[in-house]
């Protein structure tokens, strides 16, 4: 296997690994299937390819690419979320290895990979360029990187904007939704790729009620569960309201319903020769 970086062992990446853990994302996660399956679809993924979901989550670009009878490797830092992945591929009736480790560290061989892709994933990596080095290093050359990363100016932004006025981010370490920035795409691979296309693009929420999201994420979505766990009575209660007063601003439902576009960037970016 070629070496690569030694591991960078921090308060942070624990603190991250436990709250991805916690809770139940995959019942989360399933609002964002259609981004994965749109993806392999601008990648036009062809059967036989070989392709690396980075940060895979429960599975779902995993999933996605195993429909479409790619070889495919689903890594994760999560032995939580590579469980729920294993169930899932075994009820899809789809074949993926799954393997656990870290993006900023992959371990595969240079240019192991025809496709390397990340759905909302390899964005929250703290070491945002290290981790863009390890996509390029394990795709091919002439080969294809596939994100969907949330935006700054989207609801998921927004989300995040509110919830670092109660938990502030850790000095130092990026934005995640500046991968959702073509141009910060571009700075963070540099010379290592030759093209970069990319579309924004909505999915929707769809929740019986802004508060009914609320119950949602606070009882199923990990981060969100552990922010909730370290505030007080009070500051917790103001942060629900904070929230749930943003889903009832970009609500284009009139029923009760939460119906909100949640905006996302779709990137394909080709690997130097």
């Amino acid at each position: 296997m070629t070496s690569v970086p030694a591991p960078r062992a921090t308060s942070l990446k624990d603190f991250q690994k436990a709250g991805w853990s916690d809770g139940d994302y995959t019942s989360v996660a399933g609002s964002t299937v259609i981004a994965s399956e749109q993806l392999m679809e601008t990648l036009d993924l062809r059967p036989g390819s070989r392709v690396l979901d980075a940060a895979c989550g429960s599975g779902n670009a995993t999933i996605a690419a195993a429909r479409r009878f790619a070889q495919v490797t689903g890594l994760d830092f999560s032995p939580a979320m590579l469980e729920a992945a294993r169930r899932r591929l075994e009820v899809e009736r789809v074949d993926a290895a799954l393997v656990e480790g870290d993006v900023e560290r992959l371990p595969f061989d240079d240019g192991e990979f025809d496709v390397v892709v990340s759905a909302f994933g390899a964005m929250f990596a703290p070491d945002q360029k290290r981790t863009a080095a390890e996509l390029l290093r394990v795709c091919r050359p002439g080969g294809r990187i596939g994100l969907a990363c949330w935006t700054e100016n989207g609801a998921l932004g927004e989300l995040f904007r509110i919830m670092s006025t109660y938990i502030p981010p850790t000095p130092g370490v990026p934005n995640p939704t500046d991968w959702g920035d073509p141009e910060s795409l571009r700075a963070l691979f540099g010379d290592g790729v030759v093209e970069i296309r990319s579309v924004p693009r909505d999915f929707v929420f769809r929740y019986r009620s802004p508060e009914h999201w609320m119950e949602h994420f606070r009882s199923n979505f990990g981060p969100t569960r552990m922010t909730f766990s370290v505030l007080s009575k009070n500051r917790a209660a103001a942060l629900e309201r904070d929230l749930v007063a943003m889903w009832h601003e970009r609500n284009r439902a009139t029923d009760g319903c939460l119906v909100a576009p949640v905006e996302y960037l779709e990137a394909v970016l080709v690997k130097a020769e």
